[in-house]
């Protein structure tokens, strides 16, 4: 394998993805390619999809056309299209872009270096019963905070979602895997790990999930430890329990919530009621009451009428989420929403959207102006991206802070006052 041989990795979507990514890349670089940010010195340029909203696909093809010039000066680029929209589509993918050499769903990291070897063009899609025993390689970009999967797939079959056809169904890591993981991250200078499954709150293999967070919280040298994502109709007492007592385990959570209306929640098969949602939400903020709750929403749904969108507006002013992730309803082929009849036009759906944006804007600022003045405990990143005069760090209820500061204190956890709010990030300095 020559070392000139170069991998550039395009990565959209999720969590998910980017740690797919790291591990895509990590491969890669057993195999002995070295990575580059530049994807015209590539000799293999992958693409690691989302195929969750249209516009994450459609923004892909157009990237995968830019780079059909390359071929030209370059022969012999292979160029590999990975992540959901390969799992889905297939071939399909090189029907509709001939100059594509290879095309691996999720399930199927592990085959690329075979991949590669092949002459002809070649899918690896299938589904992959093993995947939760594959512990692969994984090339992070930050040295104090970590990305590590605890399971795949997913069970719930949301009448909207393309997940469970694209990741499989559910498959749980051993803990004992899990372990060995997180210690080596520990062990490299890691200070912060973040669990990820579709729905981590039904991770079962010789534990439940609150068991696989009291290990975890034995471990040394590791001291925060976030998860992603939680499933509302799974969220037990027993983890809202240990949410609370293990001083390791941050003080937010993000539940996806979708629609503040029961009805629209049942078509969309999410398996609660608005209200039962909210005894939840009540109880974990009882328990813990520094928690930060953050939370998705979907607007537009098939069907959704202008009282299920008012019922979805007066949740956000109920709960009063710390932040939330909003989007307009995009159909999926292949999901049953796709079909269902109460289609909205576009301009009531982006209606709908900027109006719950808005809402949740001022209480954004009303939640955040709660730590003012206050003593925050932050991990440091790094210098920020916005302003590299100064030094990012995220509290333990996942707050932006921003401040000055020496770049040796990165992976340091130190102490900061906030000293000036702002909608998605804080001012503070050091103590």
């Amino acid at each position: 394998m020559s070392e000139k041989q170069k991998f550039y990795i395009d990565t959209f979507g999720c969590q998910m993805n980017v740690h797919d990514s790291e591990k895509i890349a990590g491969v890669m670089n057993d195999y002995g390619y070295s990575l580059t940010n530049d994807p015209k010195e590539a000799d293999l340029i992958i693409y690691n999809t989302c195929s969750i909203r249209q516009k994450a696909e459609q923004k892909f093809y157009s990237e995968l056309g830019r780079v059909k010039s390359y071929k030209k000066r370059n022969p012999s680029l292979k160029i590999a299209v990975a992540g959901c929209i390969a799992q889905q589509q297939g071939k399909e993918i090189f029907r509709r872009a001939p100059h594509v050499d290879i095309v691996f769903g999720p399930q199927n990291i592990h085959l690329l270096p075979d991949l590669i070897k092949n002459r002809q063009k070649v899918a690896a899609n299938h589904d992959n019963q093993l995947i939760a025993e594959h512990d692969l390689p994984a090339m992070r970009n930050s040295g104090c905070k970590a990305w590590v999967s605890i399971m795949y797939g997913c069970d719930n079959f949301c009448s909207y979602c393309i997940v469970p056809y694209t990741r499989g169904r559910e498959r749980s890591r051993p803990s004992e895997n899990i372990l060995r993981e997180i210690k080596e991250l520990a062990e490299k200078g890691f200070k912060e790990v973040t669990l990820l499954g579709q729905n981590v709150n039904s991770y079962t293999s010789d534990t439940d999930f609150p068991g696989l967070l009291r290990m975890i919280n034995r471990l040394n040298g590791i001291e925060r430890i976030r998860f992603v994502t939680s499933h509302p109709r799974d969220l037990s007492d027993a983890l809202m329990s240990a949410i609370s007592e293990l001083e390791k385990v941050c003080e937010c959570l993000h539940l996806p919530m979708q629609t503040g209306s029961t009805r629209v929640l049942g078509l969309m098969n999410r398996g609660y009621t608005y209200n039962e949602y909210r005894k939840k939400v009540v109880k974990l903020k009882d328990l813990t009451p520094d928690m930060s709750i953050t939370t998705d929403i979907i607007a537009g749904f098939p069907g959704e009428t202008e009282d299920d969108h008012k019922q979805s507006v007066d949740a956000l002013r109920e709960i009063e989420f710390d932040g939330i992730f909003a989007f307009k309803y995009s159909p999926r082929p292949g999901t049953v929403a796709s079909d269902m009849e109460g289609q909205l036009d576009e301009k009531t759906k982006s209606a709908r959207l900027a109006e719950i944006l808005d809402v949740q804007d001022s209480i954004t600022l009303k939640t955040n102006n709660k730590i003012n003045n206050t003593i925050q405990e932050i991990l440091v990143e790094g210098p920020s991206e916005t302003d590299e005069s100064m030094l990012t760090g995220r509290t333990r209820t996942n707050k932006v802070v921003n401040f000055k500061g020496d770049k040796d204190l990165t992976g340091n956890i130190i102490n900061l006052k906030i000293t000036e709010v702002k909608r998605h990030s804080f001012t503070g300095v050091i103590l």
